[in-house]
């Protein structure tokens, strides 16, 4: 089955860049795209410091939802944003006052690539952290998803005006040049040899970066399943499996609780791929409102990402009377949580005046 590959570089223009990220594309892009992947074929998509968080989501998204291994390899720094102190992927446009607004929340990388099969998502990560989310970055390790592999390495904030240089990811593709891909364990382990030999004495790689290993879920993860059963069309199947693992940690632990709730969450997508946006809606409605009714605040990233993904489900909506019932509740739960996207609110009054007259 043909690879796909993701190649993320992204830093702020002006004083606030700490890493040359884009400079490791070329390297990469010269690697052929099945080294990059591990697969016969791939796809490659190119990312060169992209402006817009939004933008960049769309290309995530279609990179998670190919068939067969997905490979994202992503260079740049990340920034805490000032209201929540969540982490993000700073982007050209981005300051330490605009985190919020104009960069890739990382989080939005974890719920992208959540149901993928077990096995088949690989990050390779070479990031710097500003000071304040390096100190941060001491008791709250970097979520990347516990259905992928993670290799990599974060980087501490380099000297004043001292712009660094992504050397773990250009010493990965000065291996991958070689025309052969070894297993991701093996190529970060040469890739850390390498990229601390070349920058002995300058800091490059060396032993205060945060070195990430994780190679992904053992075999038997019942997500693993659950994705075995979309790929083969049996949406039906991958369903009942999810409510049952749903009903069992809502009977343990509560229906309001964060194992009910994951499971209600992967419910909701499972819906999304069956072609059942009506579905899909409802439980991303069910989810927000217990989230909210449990006292997480609105800008909370789980509370957010409810919200959001329900408009966009509401959006694919074709039948006036679930789309009208279903755009009340949306517009009451946009009252109290607007979102990152301006304008949500007013999108979703529209749409209902608009059905209104319809009906």
């Amino acid at each position: 089955m043909p690879g796909t590959v993701l190649l993320l570089a992204a830093s702020p223009v002006g004083r606030g860049c700490l890493v040359d990220a884009a400079s490791v594309l070329p390297v990469l892009a010269a690697v052929p795209p099945p080294v990059l992947s591990g697969t016969d074929t791939a796809n490659v998509v190119e990312l060169a410091d992209p402006l817009e968080p939004q933008a960049v989501l769309t290309r995530l998204r279609a990179a998670a939802a190919a068939p067969g291994p997905l490979t994202v390899y992503v260079v740049g720094q990340l920034q805490l944003d000032r209201r929540q102190r969540l982490p993000h992927l700073a982007l050209a446009r981005t300051t330490p006052a605009t985190v919020r607004y104009t960069a890739l929340p990382w989080h939005w990388i974890r719920e992208e690539l959540r149901l993928r099969p077990s096995g088949a998502t690989t990050l390779l990560l070479d990031l710097h952290a500003d000071q304040e989310t390096w100190q941060w970055l001491r008791t709250s390790p970097l979520d990347s998803g516990r259905n992928n592999a993670v290799y990599g390495r974060i980087a501490p904030p380099p000297s004043r005006r001292t712009v660094a240089a992504p050397s773990y990811m250009r010493a990965v593709a000065t291996i991958l040049r070689s025309g052969h891909r070894p297993p991701p364990d093996q190529l970060h382990q040469q890739a850390l040899v390498r990229a601390a030999a070349e920058g002995a004495g300058s800091g490059a790689a060396g032993g205060g970066d945060l070195v990430l290993t994780a190679p992904g879920p053992e075999a038997g993860d019942p997500h693993a399943v659950i994705a075995a059963a979309v790929q083969s069309g049996r949406h039906a199947d991958a369903d009942e499996l999810a409510a049952r693992h749903e009903r069992a940690a809502a009977h343990a632990h509560g229906p309001a609780s964060e194992d009910a709730l994951h499971w209600t969450e992967v419910r909701a997508d499972l819906a999304m791929f069956a072609g059942d946006p009506v579905r899909s809606c409802r439980a991303w409605l069910t989810v927000a409102e217990a989230r909210l009714g449990a006292g997480q605040p609105p800008q909370a990233p789980a509370v957010e990402a409810a919200v959001d993904r329900a408009h966009h489900q509401w959006g694919q909506v074709r039948d006036a009377g679930p789309a009208r019932e279903l755009g009340g509740a949306l517009a009451a739960l946009r009252g109290r949580v607007p979102g990152r996207r301006e304008g949500a609110l007013d999108h979703v009054r529209r749409e209902l005046s608009r059905l209104q007259v319809q009906g």
